[in-house]
């Protein structure tokens, strides 16, 4: 049995019209080669350079995410590590602090009152222990006549000014308490933003 049915016979070409190539035909179909391969490429290396923009796009945004989350973060771990230098502060520098500017602030607000209501009688009532820092107020104010009284019931920083009819109050505890409420209500909702 013969295997010449499973191969080409390619004595028809031989006896058939010969083909002739010529070299323009044959630079037509090197061109058309030359083009399709050229553009194949082409393809490619856009659709590589979408690829890798895309993937670049993500890992930038996730880099973004990151180092978001990581601001966030720190900036509550030293938030919270200012925290309790912040409260000793206002527990043992304000305090101090205002009293040492209680004297001048008195002195402020007793020029502001005398130049609204004229040389009148001033009357100071303090705590006992801020009588010390109010006992040179008249010799800086020698055109006001100014009385001190001791006034029991009034705790360090609480002072009553009496100018003629009108009076006016100089809590340094409030103040201090406000200052103290304002901190623990900036921790809190600090907290709250970054839980």
């Amino acid at each position: 049995m013969s295997i010449a049915h499973l191969l080409d016979d390619f004595g028809a070409y031989a006896r058939g019209t010969p083909v002739s190539i010529t070299d323009v035909f044959l630079e037509e179909q090197r061109l058309e080669a030359f083009e399709k391969g050229y553009q194949a490429g082409w393809d490619d290396s856009v659709k590589s350079q979408l690829e890798e923009s895309r993937r670049i796009t993500a890992d930038f945004s996730q880099n973004l995410q990151d180092l978001s989350f990581t601001y966030e973060e720190a900036y509550a771990a030293i938030m919270e590590s200012l925290r309790p230098l912040l409260e000793q502060m206002i527990g043992a520098v304000l305090p101090r602090l205002g009293q040492e500017t209680l004297a001048p602030r008195l002195i402020e607000i007793l020029h502001d009152m005398a130049r609204e209501h004229g040389r009148q009688k001033v009357e100071i009532a303090a705590a006992p222990s801020d009588m010390t820092l109010l006992e040179n107020l008249s010799e800086e104010m020698p055109d006001l006549p100014i009385t001190l009284a001791e006034d029991a019931s009034l705790s360090g920083g609480q002072v009553y000014l009496r100018f003629g009819e009108t009076e006016q109050q100089i809590d340094l505890q409030d103040v201090l308490q406000g200052i103290d409420r304002a901190l623990s209500g900036f921790f809190e909702q600090n907290r709250k933003a970054t839980a």
